[in-house]
């Protein structure tokens, strides 16, 4: 319980002081945003700041900070201690400069800033790179909402053969058509306070549950671990190691990933940069946002730690641990609070991927996106490449876990090329060494990166 206190004290102080450093190593000002000059009632629309704030949340807190918490934990304590500091050097300092640098440039998408910024060499590399990272996103987030709606909701089969679960797959992608072309404020901006109760309200439950009754079973890993012959052994570990035996460096950070650093951030601080009112929104929205996404992803390692502890069963799956976690400390209606949670919160990631991958495209080949036929000509075509994806992935008996493994490695990558671009853009701008506070995320995740795929 001390370890997890002293990361939750960490995250909150250290979030608040490494904000202030960062925002004025920007140096926001009083100039228009592009919410105001290029204001188009589409995309580029003025939002109050509690409510960018909230989307911005929700379009980066997809599964990431539940499930892969819930599975890094499993390294032990350690991680109470490596995602409050890696969300504060590197997750939140990548989404605060990504969304101000945007914004300074007209509230640009990813691939013009870092083309501007990295040179016209990177513009093919990161534009690949980044879309196919959101169509997996899409892909990823329409499977396993679709899958829990179907089993956990409906109590159906979730086998590829079954009808009602392409009929659920079909709803999610005909409302992220919807989510895609209309105006951000019509939908997203809408509905998505609603989404951000599930959200909280969840974290807030598992929070007061560890709180008062898991104190005792905040410690080391301990439990069976089950082989495939069904025989059991039993597993005590230390401060830091995996039951399996897979290395801490890289294995962790790519398995925790958008709990501490997410590439696929980008492309939705990008977005938000054309909504904000104000460049001194800019800590609260970006910072703030993926501090807030590292408070959730220590309450559910917590939360998951307990667990493991009590029930012994190592190798539960993630996703079954969401209700296991959910019924343990907020009981069956918390539990089903917390499924449908946990559907949501990979909904409204897969809609703004979806959109964000629009307006790449549109950026890229110049498709105008004011008028209506040409914004929905764009989406069905992006939907077509996803569609044959889910197909891949739900008809393949190893589909979904070689979807997963690329979507990760994929994401930490794409978050070089943006620590890469504040480097570049801090050093241009700023005086001194203040580059280095990018420039060394950029190497560290370089080093993990590599090393994961090379030994993958």
């Amino acid at each position: 319980m001390t370890l997890f206190l002293i990361g939750m004290a960490i995250l909150i102080v250290g979030g608040f002081v490494y904000g202030k450093f960062c925002e004025n190593v920007f140096g926001p000002d009083d100039r228009k945003t592009p919410a105001y000059t290029k204001q188009d009632g589409i995309d580029f629309v003025p939002m109050k700041g509690w409510r960018n704030t909230l989307i911005n949340l929700l379009n980066i807190a997809g599964t990431g900070p539940i499930l892969g918490p819930i599975q890094g934990i499993l390294f032990g304590p350690v991680a109470f201690i490596t995602i409050p500091i890696g969300c504060i050097l590197a997750g939140s300092l990548h989404d605060y400069f990504n969304g101000m640098i945007c914004n300074r440039n007209g509230g640009a998408q990813m691939p013009k800033v870092v083309t501007k910024y990295l040179g016209k060499s990177t513009k093919t590399l990161y534009l690949i790179f980044s879309s196919i990272l959101l169509l997996l996103v899409g892909v990823v987030f329409t499977y396993t909402p679709g899958d829990l709606i179907v089993k956990d909701i409906l109590g159906k089969s979730t086998a590829a053969d079954s009808t009602i679960l392409w009929v659920v797959y079909a709803i999610i992608f005909i409302y992220y058509i919807l989510a895609t072309v209309f105006p951000i404020d019509a939908i997203i901006g809408r509905i998505y306070p609603v989404f951000g109760a599930f959200l909280i309200v969840s974290a807030i439950g598992v929070l007061i549950g560890v709180l008062t009754s898991g104190g005792a079973d905040l410690g080391n890993i301990k439990g069976l671990i089950t082989a495939a012959d069904g025989t059991q052994t039993e597993f005590l570990g230390g401060f830091m190691g995996h039951f399996s035996g897979v290395p801490f460096i890289p294995v962790f950070f790519i398995t925790v990933a958008c709990g501490i650093l997410s590439g696929f951030h980008g492309s939705q601080t990008s977005i938000i940069s054309r909504t904000i009112e104000s460049e001194k929104q800019g800590r609260m929205v970006f910072y703030n946002a993926m501090i807030m996404e590292g408070l959730i992803a220590m309450i559910w390692a917590a939360g998951a730690m307990v667990v493991y502890n009590r029930t012994g069963a190592l190798n539960t799956n993630a996703t079954l641990m969401v209700g296991e976690i959910s019924r343990t400390f907020m009981g069956k209606v918390g539990g089903l609070l917390a499924i449908i949670g946990v559907i949501v919160l990979p909904i409204t990631s897969g809609d703004t991927a979806f959109r964000s991958l629009r307006l790449q495209v549109a950026e890229t080949f110049k498709i105008d996106q004011k008028n209506p036929a040409k914004r929905m000509g764009l989406a069905a075509a992006l939907f077509v490449p996803a569609l044959a994806i889910l197909i891949f992935a739900k008809t393949n008996a190893n589909g979904f876990n070689i979807l997963w493994r690329y979507f990760g490695w994929a994401n930490q990558t794409l978050a070089i090329f943006a620590l890469g671009m504040t480097t570049v853009y801090i050093y241009t701008h700023k005086k001194g060494s203040y580059y280095l506070i990018s420039f060394i995320p950029a190497l560290f995740y370089a080093f993990i990166t590599f090393s994961f795929i090379l030994h993958a």
